[in-house]
Order: C-alpha cells, then structure tokens, then sequence
C-alpha cells in the first residue's frame, strides 16, 4: 500500500517562508519523478514545481519561480518544497504526487497523491 502524507503546511505572514515535507511510505519512490501541484478556493489544481528521480532536474511554473525550490531525499523517501517570499496569492491546499515514468507539469499524468496540507498566507 502507497502512500504519500504532506505536512508543514500552516499560517505565515506575507514575506515569510515555509517548508512543505512529503513522505511516502509502502514502497519506495526512489525512481519516480515527484512533483508539487497546489489549488486555492475557487480554482483549479495548478502545477508548482517537479524534480526528477536523480534530483538533477527540476522546473517551475512561472508564479513561483525564484521563490520555491523542490528538492528530494531518496534515503528517506521524501520531497521538500522550500517556499520562500510568500504571498496571498500562494494560499492554497498543497498536494504531492509522484510520476512513474514522466517529467511533466501535467496532473493527469502523476500516479499517486497525497491528500494535501494547507497553506494560508496573510497581509
């Protein structure tokens, strides 16, 4: 049995960081592309960032880059995301999933997924 438990989500003032933790558990996701996606009320889900099973390659999308780093630990089966700078506009339930076989921005394409942690960023 997969699976994928985000935490480190919370309240933060504008300007403030936080890290997001993914851990997966039930087998190992070593090589397995692993990736951020986020969705604010009212909205759909978007894709934040993605990192490859090496950790050698990563991409952004636009709204977060400069601002967030994803990075991974394959000793520990876990996925960061560093965020940095944080907005309003960043609030959002924060979701990690894993592909098996793609590097890609696409959530159609990612096989498992965690059931999100909550970021909510204030004035």
């Amino acid at each position: 049995q997969a699976q994928l438990v985000e935490s480190g989500g919370g309240l933060v003032q504008a300007g403030g960081s936080l890290r997001l933790s993914c851990a997966a558990s039930g087998r190992t996701f070593s090589t397995y592309h692993m990736g951020w996606f986020r969705q604010a009320p009212g909205k759909e889900r978007e894709f934040v960032a993605v990192i490859s099973w090496s950790g050698g390659t990563t991409h952004y999308a636009d709204s977060v880059k400069g601002r967030f780093t994803i990075s991974r630990d394959n000793a520990k089966n876990t996925v960061y995301l560093q965020m940095k700078s944080l907005k309003p506009e960043d609030t959002a339930i924060y979701y990690c999933a894993v592909s098996s076989s793609t590097f890609t921005t696409r959530g159609s394409r990612y096989d498992y997924w965690g059931q999100g942690t909550q970021v909510t960023v204030s004035s």
